[in-house]
């Protein structure tokens, strides 16, 4: 007790480096706080600023829905192609660009995680957050567009936010388990980058799932990003529910994913040190 007669307030110890010093309000306004300020880092000192998170996939979009309607024309016998096409490309975007960003941010990172007491999955965690507020900038396009092109509101658009929910999750833990494992196998940007490029022709990003021949479409389906795609699809751009099988083969995945990037990460996020 004190002069006063007030009882004395023990301090209690910040375990910054653990997966959430602190206590989970403390990480979740960490976790907010730097994912804005990389946001805002993202665009600071360009001409145009914020209008780059709208104007990089509508630039990719306009020249994807020139070459496959001019010239290729893959989706001439799917109704409101380019309303697929842009929401394709907006959500394979933020797969790309979180996944891409995360593998080289715990590394990039090097003297906040060596100096500070500082919960490291705050890292990985900001990367796909930052790239959630690019989503949430570019879906209002997407929104827009949809309308101004003639196609009518369903009730099945309020499964949406789910869906980006479940997707959400996968990219997490793929994000996770990249970051990680680039501290001790430098390889993995490298082959990342590969892959990723990959899945970008092997996902129906571009073109419908339709124009697959049949005899092909089960080597498609060892893709996960098919059905992330395909429950975005089924709601939004065809007005019906998904099915239960793809429905079931998504959360699987985004299960999956959290899973094993969540043990990975907690296995060698303990001895990152030596690596750095």
């Amino acid at each position: 007790m004190s002069a006063h007669g007030e009882a004395a307030v023990s301090l209690r110890e910040v375990k910054g480096p653990s997966a959430v010093g602190g206590g989970w309000k403390r990480f979740g306004e960490l976790l907010y706080l730097v994912s804005v300020t990389e946001f805002k880092k993202t665009y600071f000192g360009t001409v145009l600023g914020y209008a780059w998170s709208l104007l990089r996939p509508l630039l990719l979009f306009a020249v994807l829905l020139f070459v496959f309607t001019k010239f290729i024309r893959v989706g001439s016998g799917v109704p409101h192609y380019p309303v697929l096409l842009l929401m394709n490309v907006v959500l394979f975007g933020f797969f790309s660009e979180s996944t891409g960003a995360s593998v080289l941010s715990v590394v990039s990172q090097e003297g906040v995680v060596r100096k500070t007491q500082f919960p490291r999955l705050v890292i990985p965690l900001s990367v796909v957050l930052t790239s959630l507020f690019n989503l949430a900038v570019n879906l209002v396009v997407v929104l827009v567009f949809i309308l101004a092109f003639g196609v009518s509101p369903q009730w099945t658009w309020l499964l949406f936010p789910l869906i980006v929910a479940v997707l959400f999750a996968f990219v997490t833990g793929v994000s996770l388990l990249l970051s990680s494992l680039y501290v001790r196998f430098r390889d993995t940007a490298i082959i990342w980058s590969v892959v990723a490029s990959a899945l970008f022709y092997a996902t129906p990003v571009i073109y419908p799932i339709e124009v697959v021949p049949a005899r092909f479409r089960r080597f498609f389906a060892l893709n996960p990003l098919l059905y992330f795609i395909e429950i975005v699809r089924a709601p939004v751009h065809d007005g019906v529910l998904p099915s239960m099988h793809t429905l079931t083969v998504a959360t699987s995945c985004a299960l999956v994913a959290v899973v094993v990037g969540w043990t990975v990460w907690r296995r060698l996020s303990r001895g990152f040190y030596p690596y750095l």
